[in-house]
């Protein structure tokens, strides 16, 4: 293995140690067709403004979609929606015929049941590599009283029980 190789292999192992919540963005695409995918590249970035940010792949089948939009939703997943992350990673086309959404007052698609939503305007986008980072400002937030589903060494699954005690 040469050592670009082996250097990107400990990068991924290093990275998939390291537990994040799992999200799906999701936003109407210029021909008004609802589009999403799962994320679990996001962040806090600022609370003055309220920003966020998440990444996508260049070689995403909705990356140019994704860079057309002005505003979106990231929907944090509970730990009961495993499906929906499993899902919004998948090649299926329509999505959105097999779970269950509604179009939000702020024009934008959001999941039901989630953890919470941040319907966000784009505030900027940044060229990163083989991605783009796209920061959001918050402008509507839901919270529910779940628990979050996370993604751990190439695992999803909600908080283990053993953690509460």
């Amino acid at each position: 293995m040469d050592k670009k190789t082996e250097q990107i292999s400990s990068f991924k192992a290093a990275m998939g140690n390291y537990p994040t919540g799992v999200t799906v963005v999701t936003a109407f695409n210029q021909q008004g067709k609802p589009m999403g995918l799962t994320v679990n590249s996001f962040a806090s970035v600022s609370l003055e403004p309220l920003l966020i940010l998440w990444s996508i792949d260049k070689r995403v089948y909705s990356y140019e979609d994704f860079l057309k939009v002005d505003k979106f939703t990231v929907n944090i997943l509970a730990s009961d929606q495993s499906d929906l992350c499993t899902l919004f990673s998948s090649k299926v086309e329509d999505r959105f015929s097999q779970c269950d959404w509604k179009k939000s007052e702020l024009e934008l698609p959001v999941l039901a049941d989630t953890l919470a939503t941040l319907q966000c305007k784009v505030f900027s986008q940044i060229d990163a590599g083989d991605h783009t980072t796209i920061i959001g400002e918050v402008i509507d937030i839901r919270n529910e009283d779940k628990e979050p589903l996370l993604y751990h060494r190439r695992t999803i699954g909600p908080i283990p029980n053993e953690f509460y005690s």
